[in-house]
């Protein structure tokens, strides 16, 4: 016959994760609320930058496209040259019409100046007066 093993004892107690004696340390959960509130805040703080950012950029992105669109839509006579600063005006009949003729040089509703880059897309640059 076996011998058979008290109630509420256990064969390897150094193995058990937790205490199985009366005489053991008392294992406690810690309390992670501030922790966690602590990183919450956090964690919320970089998504909301990290929107933040994506919304500007996605702000540029469309205003970028909108002018573009101004522009490509608009008339000119001419090849346009990648790298050249072009200068976009408006008619009395509220027509759009990109000229090389810079805003000083005579009188028509300026719209605003743009280069054209290297994949094709109108970049507004600040008209500089020479």
């Amino acid at each position: 016959m076996s011998k058979k093993k008290p109630d509420q004892v256990a064969d390897n107690p150094g193995l058990l994760p937790y205490a199985s004696n009366v005489g053991a340390p008392a294992i406690k959960a810690t309390n992670l609320t501030s922790y966690k509130q602590e990183k919450l805040v956090k964690t919320n703080k970089f998504f909301s930058s990290k929107y933040d950012e994506i919304k500007e950029e996605y702000r540029k992105l469309m205003e970028s496209y909108e002018w573009n669109q101004l522009i490509y839509n608009s008339s000119f006579s001419f090849k346009p040259e990648k790298g050249e600063v072009y200068h976009l005006y408006q008619r009395s009949n509220q027509k759009l019409f990109l000229s090389i003729i810079q805003p000083n040089e005579w009188d028509q509703i300026y719209i605003g100046s743009f280069r054209l880059d290297s994949n094709d897309k109108w970049e507004k640059v600040e008209f500089q007066n020479d």
